[in-house]
């Protein structure tokens, strides 16, 4: 999973990342609140982990702008020093999830961390298979079929496959395809995910006769749609969509 945190102290957010990223997260760490809140106005993640203290930004500005881009099921994790009653209630009022003390025990971390993924995306965390339609992936060996018929992809286009299937509907920003299938963060314009999600869309056959349509998103990346739902994913969400 992609997480974003913000920590102002050094020592607190090395210790996060360093935790989050031991269970196989990719982790974006933010020590000012303006500069995590443009990444968030443009990019997707999973999950915030969020100081509660210190920010010249409101929290529920930054929870605010978040759901606004990524959903309101992404999870939010407060994290503070300070765990009195009327702290913990206020993190709360303005879209908590959950609420950490710090410095953090890792093994707590790595525990409510995981419960929120699981609640936000219980078919990704932890099934072992995916089934969409004509598509059947199988997580535990990396393969795919189509109308029962094996298709061969290579790891990183299975990696890109897996991850569209698994978020049905929504968006994914370039960023966050680039980290999650390629290992790393996107510093450079390119057009690697682009010729990638071509020829994945001839592979599996991913057009209307199948149900689905890999839809380009302006000026963020791409959407996988299932087309019964897709006049409603319009209306709700309005982004401006390029031709395919």
């Amino acid at each position: 999973m992609r997480i974003a945190i913000f920590q102002r102290d050094a020592v607190h957010r090395q210790q996060i990342e360093r935790v989050l990223t031991q269970c196989g997260h990719a982790c974006m760490p933010f020590s000012e609140p303006l500069m995590l809140a443009r990444t968030l106005a443009a990019s997707t993640v999973d999950m915030l982990v969020l100081d509660w203290q210190g920010s010249r930004l409101a929290g529920s500005e930054l929870v605010k702008t978040l759901r606004a881009v990524n959903g309101s099921q992404i999870p939010v994790l407060f994290v503070s020093e300070d765990m009195s009653d009327e702290s913990v209630v206020r993190a709360f009022s303005v879209g908590a999830d959950d609420y950490v003390c710090l410095p953090v025990c890792p093994s707590v971390l790595r525990a409510r961390v995981n419960a929120l993924l699981r609640r936000a995306f219980p078919d990704r965390y932890d099934n072992t298979t995916i089934h969409a339609g004509p598509y059947h992936f199988d997580m535990r060996r990396q393969a795919v079929s189509v109308h029962g018929k094996p298709v061969l992809l290579s790891s990183t286009q299975y990696r890109l496959a897996s991850l569209f299937f698994a978020n049905i509907g929504r968006v994914l920003s370039r960023d966050h395809i680039y980290a999650m299938v390629w290992g790393r963060e996107l510093h450079t314009l390119t057009r690697t995910i682009d010729s990638h999600v071509s020829r994945l869309r001839l592979l599996l056959e991913i057009d209307e006769p199948n149900g689905f349509r890999l839809q380009p998103v302006y000026k963020s990346g791409y959407r996988l749609l299932r087309l019964q739902d897709e006049a409603a994913a319009l209306t709700s969400e309005g982004e401006e969509l390029e031709p395919a």
